[in-house]
């Protein structure tokens, strides 16, 4: 789904029939500059979606942000200005700051566990633990913290899990299963157990992904690994343990709480008539 349909669908939700409130306070002719307003530290990530619900409520409304994607901001921040008819703008506050925030949050979020790893090989990533239709920007979010964008979807690559595994009846089929049906695609096996590994890389596994290790665990099955193949660790991880399993040798952190506990970033539309 492209920018603009989502921009749609969240307008349809919020506005409906009209902005009852708009219509009946502020003037037609009345015009207005809006400034979005950093109210903490964050990482900036989502004002051309801001700036597309603007378009869509009035054309003549216009974004001009002052800070790009991916910059960090401190409180007190100017991050962009709005400038146009007024009632579009009350119209399309909302929805533009939801996004905003909900993206803005994710790449502040994500830019925090870039930062717990920082000096070690380990890259920071997502997972599918997306917001139903926004994964996409999600993801576009986790990039502007600095984090690596895993598989965007069940179609762009092959991730066996647990119950693919249970489903196959072993490490070893669910892998030369995968192999034998897409022999060129990189085909990612996570195990659970360390006697799981030596099964898995026999099989034809190109990365082996370690689901729910202790730090010593991690250090133990990439000792096995020997640097046969990428490791991708996954599961529980925070930002108090983010640092101990990058050291243990972690080539990848998986971490689904960039998107699915992302707190939404302090912002606020300060309007005023011009």
């Amino acid at each position: 789904m492209d920018i603009r349909e989502l921009v749609r669908r969240a307008l349809e939700e919020d506005v409906g029939a009209g902005d009852l409130t708009t219509m009946a306070t502020v003037p037609a002719d009345r015009l207005a500059r809006g400034v979005f307003l950093a109210k903490q530290e964050l990482v900036v990530s989502g004002l051309e979606v801001a700036a597309e619900v603007f378009r869509a409520v009035d054309k003549r409304l216009v974004l001009e942000p002052a800070a790009g994607e991916g910059r960090r901001a401190s409180g007190g921040t100017h991050l962009g200005q709005v400038t146009g008819p007024a009632r579009g703008m009350l119209t399309g506050e909302r929805v533009a700051l939801n996004f905003v925030q909900r993206l803005c949050g994710v790449a502040t979020l994500t830019r925090r566990f870039v930062d717990a790893v920082a000096g070690t090989r380990a890259r920071i990533r997502d997972t599918r633990k997306t917001t139903p239709l926004l994964r996409a920007l999600e993801k576009r979010a986790v990039e502007a913290g600095g984090g690596v964008p895993h598989r965007a979807g069940l179609d762009k690559a092959i991730l066996i899990k647990d119950n693919h595994i249970r489903l196959a009846g072993s490490v070893g089929e669910a892998t030369r299963g995968a192999r034998a049906a897409s022999p060129d695609t990189l085909v990612e096996v996570e195990v659970e157990r360390l006697e799981q590994i030596e099964e898995a890389i026999a099989a034809g596994a190109g990365m082996i992904l370690l689901d729910n290790f202790a730090p010593a665990g991690v250090e133990e099955a990439i000792s096995r690994i020997g640097g046969r193949v990428p490791v991708e660790v996954s599961g529980g991880v925070t930002l108090s343990t983010v640092r101990a399993y990058a050291e243990a040798g972690a080539d990848y952190i998986a971490i689904g709480a960039l998107t699915h506990s992302a707190p939404a970033a302090d912002i606020s539309l300060e309007i005023a008539a011009i």
